[in-house]
């Protein structure tokens, strides 16, 4: 409760106080939105995806053509209806196909059967076993959510696991590879993670489109190195006492009807977004496929639908209605106003959006943090105040907030990992911290000169 009172005594004061200074009318009100968005989202006083709801409602009655207080005759109030479409955004589409294929391939055991055979070249050595199941697990996770792929892995690797001593500290370096991987697998695909939508969906509002395999050539070498520097450090830290692992992962895959419209189904899309330079079909269409194909031929039923994650949907759109009434009301030019930019240098500046992004989602959710900072960051960096590209603030602050894993609370995945018993909080910190570390540098110092030495910007 202390955490809606302190947004209701911000969104309050901040209306009384109206417009002041260079702060316009307009500019005052989304203030107010934008600073109980903050509380709630950081408290977490109320759902994630309540507070979404809530930022979109009040642009619509405050800001919009059917403000209930008139604004500005200077000010051209967007359409109320824009509002409303942040929560059928292209990128949210491209995100419900990923949620659907993920679903029914855990529906139809897709997941674990992949696993199982694409695990049985790494053979029975413990470094390679635990090599092939976070490459595995990170691929997976670039084209189903990372916690939904956590589940999958942890089904699969706590049997094999279970099979070890439990003073065998490579039992519990099994078992933390798996959110370790996921996490940073899901930054390789504009479907792994909502920060990713949350970026893109910014980014188009600067007319910046980024096409799928444009997302995975930025994003996708970043991911490889950090996860090679997570191997590393997983097989240093959690030394097997064993020199050979039993493994007996997966089954036969389903061969129903059901089953095989399923499979070709989930081949389709992935060529299809992988291709999509080719054709020129946007990913987000070709993400809506699936739903249709699925659900058309009853492969997933309506049932089925309502188990998927849509609170997490309406998180992504209520972030993208956020960077939407930001920069109609021009407070984005307000916020980057209230500091001298141009002072600080392009990379401290970069570096600064990295650290704030890694900071916060370290505490709280990836995607709250996404959706407080990527408006404010790609503004920040399409205005003429600073030399940073708005391509470079909404991949850094997107990939940053992924990397956030040093907690149990950081991402599901984590969560997941700890409830099993067998991951230590210290542990998961260690390993988080460090590999977070190394990600941040590598987004920071490594990632944006090689994406311009490529003509990637």
């Amino acid at each position: 409760m202390i955490g809606v009172a302190v947004a209701a005594t911000w969104f309050i004061g901040v209306l009384l106080i109206g417009p002041t200074g260079d702060l316009t009318a307009e500019a005052s009100r989304m203030l107010a939105i934008f600073g109980a968005a903050v509380v709630l989202w950081v408290t977490e006083a109320i759902p994630l995806a309540a507070t979404s709801i809530f930022v979109i409602l009040a642009e619509i009655l405050m800001i919009s053509d059917q403000a209930l207080v008139g604004l500005p005759s200077g000010f051209e109030a967007p359409p109320y209806a824009e509002f409303f479409s942040t929560l059928a955004h292209p990128v949210l589409i491209l995100f419900l196909g990923g949620f659907v294929l993920a679903a029914a391939a855990a529906k139809y055991g897709l997941d674990k059967n992949l696993a199982g055979v694409m695990l049985r070249p790494f053979g029975s050595s413990p470094k390679a076993l635990m090599g092939g199941l976070m490459a595995i697990t990170a691929a997976l996770s670039m084209f189903m959510s990372n916690t939904a792929t956590t589940a999958a892995m942890m089904a699969v690797v706590l049997p094999v696991a279970a099979g070890l001593d439990p003073t065998d500290r490579f039992r519990s370096g099994l078992i933390l590879s798996i959110p370790i991987a996921a996490n940073v697998g899901g930054i390789g695909t504009p479907v792994g993670s909502p920060p990713n939508a949350i970026a893109l969906g910014r980014l188009v509002d600067e007319g910046i489109r980024i096409d799928f395999v444009q997302w995975m050539l930025l994003a996708l070498p970043v991911a490889l190195a950090v996860l090679g520097v997570a191997w590393i450090v997983m097989v240093r830290w959690f030394p097997a006492d064993v020199e050979r692992v039993d493994v007996s992962i997966g089954g036969a895959f389903d061969r129903s009807p059901a089953a095989i419209v399923l499979y070709g189904t989930f081949a389709f899309t992935v060529a299809a977004w992988i291709t999509e330079p080719l054709h020129g079909v946007p990913s987000s269409v070709i993400g809506f496929v699936p739903v249709v194909v699925l659900l058309a031929t009853q492969v997933f039923s309506t049932s089925d639908l309502r188990l998927l994650n849509w609170h997490v949907l309406w998180l992504v759109g209520g972030g993208i209605a956020l960077g939407l009434g930001v920069a109609e009301t021009g407070l984005d030019t307000w916020l980057v106003g209230l500091f001298d930019w141009s002072t600080l240098p392009t990379l401290a500046l970069t570096a600064a959006l990295a650290l704030l992004s890694i900071g916060l989602s370290t505490i709280i959710s990836n995607s709250a943090t996404a959706n407080l900072i990527v408006p404010i960051g790609v503004s920040l960096a399409a205005s003429e105040a600073v030399d940073l590209d708005p391509l470079v603030a909404g991949m850094v602050i997107a990939l940053s907030c992924s990397l956030a894993m040093a907690l149990p609370v950081s991402t599901p995945p984590n969560a997941v990992a700890y409830a099993s018993g067998a991951v230590k909080t210290s542990d998961l910190a260690k390993v988080g911290l460090v590999v977070g570390g190394v990600g941040v540098v590598l987004v920071v110092f490594v990632a944006p000169p090689l994406w311009k030495a490529v003509g990637l910007l």
